[in-house]
């Protein structure tokens, strides 16, 4: 066996970020002023019920729908780029093949191991290929089974375009992948109210969980508004001079369901094909159409390209773009 200096390093990172990542699946009340690249957020219906209904976009659409919301979880962060930098490390060395290394925020290291100011802002510079491969190779990483196929062969390579635009997500695995549109908005709008308006920011909310038209878009979001460039996650409504700290992530201010930078810091990838919305089967998961030219976009940025960030707004892009305002957060679904 060829063993590398390289390969044992590598393992070694491996390991420990293993027995890290799997401490955040604890219970909430066990991590309270801990960070980890994985902290996953419960989402969906109540303990013995099938589903949770909500109408996706509504005070942001011309045209609605009903979605049917099965439980699932979802990263309370967008993706760091430290995560991705020691999932791709790790996949490469297994044959698993990218377009693109990745990049510590807008502006920062690119395809190099992470800096100390770098390695807990949102990974950028890659496309909606690279990022379902590297939810194979978390999901393999983390002992879990993956979601993404073609022709039942799991998806290890992000240049075959080809066979990863007529992917089979299967979603009763319990592998790590990108949410739905449905689940995206579901997550975006949740308050302990019910669901806040899709014409605000993910948020903007007040103590009871109703809209708050009030509250600045600006002390729950990194956007054009207030910044030129992306900042670590969770980090948004925290007050700092950036000249001389850095936020601590996690530090700023969540929205209803207690997710981070749904609005602004980076867009974010989902798994759908862009298109109207269109009525489905009650209780049937919304997956957006079966093909189409541009996958669906959420949340807006920093970046004044991207300035719309109401929880509502979508946009759609090629799923070869890469930008250094796009990134993704991702779920599961068990």
């Amino acid at each position: 066996m060829n063993f590398t200096k390289k390969s044992f390093i590598t393992v070694c990172l491996i390991l420990f970020l293993q027995a890290f990542l799997f401490s955040a699946e604890v219970k909430k009340e066990d991590r309270k002023n801990s960070f980890s690249d994985i902290n996953l957020v419960q989402l969906g219906p109540q303990e013995g019920v099938l589903f949770d209904t909500f109408v996706i976009g509504e005070n942001s659409e011309s045209i609605t729908a009903t979605r049917w919301i099965t439980s699932f979880k979802m990263n309370k962060y967008e993706t760091t780029y430290n995560l991705w930098y020691i999932v791709r490390n790790y996949a490469e060395e297994r044959g698993y093949v990218f377009q693109n290394p990745g990049q510590e925020g807008a502006y920062g290291r690119r395809g190099k191991s992470p800096t100390k100011e770098g390695a807990y802002q949102p990974v950028t510079m890659i496309n909606w290929y690279d990022i379902i491969v590297w939810c194979n190779a978390l999901s393999e990483m983390m002992g879990r089974t993956p979601c993404y196929y073609y022709n039942q062969e799991i998806l290890r390579d992000a240049t075959d375009t080809a066979s990863c635009d007529m992917a089979e997500c299967k979603w009763q695995n319990d592998g790590y992948r990108l949410p739905t549109e449905a689940e995206w908005e579901y997550a975006a709008r949740l308050t302990k109210a019910g669901f806040q308006s899709g014409a605000l920011a993910s948020g903007q909310i007040n103590a009871l969980g109703l809209d708050d038209p009030d509250e600045k878009e600006t002390s729950i979001a990194w956007c054009d508004a207030n910044t030129d460039t992306t900042h670590i996650v969770g980090t948004a409504g925290t007050m700092f001079d950036e000249k001389s700290d850095i936020a601590a992530a996690g530090s700023g201010n969540s929205n209803g369901a207690g997710l981070f930078d749904m609005s602004g810091n980076v867009l974010e990838y989902c798994w759908d094909w862009l298109g109207v919305y269109s009525d489905v089967v009650p209780g049937e998961r919304a997956t957006g159409p079966l093909y189409g030219s541009e996958r669906v976009c959420r949340g807006g940025s920093w970046s004044s390209y991207t300035g719309f960030i109401y929880a509502g707004d979508r946009y759609g892009y090629d799923p070869n773009e890469f930008y250094n305002y796009l990134g993704f957060r991702f779920c599961t679904t068990k």
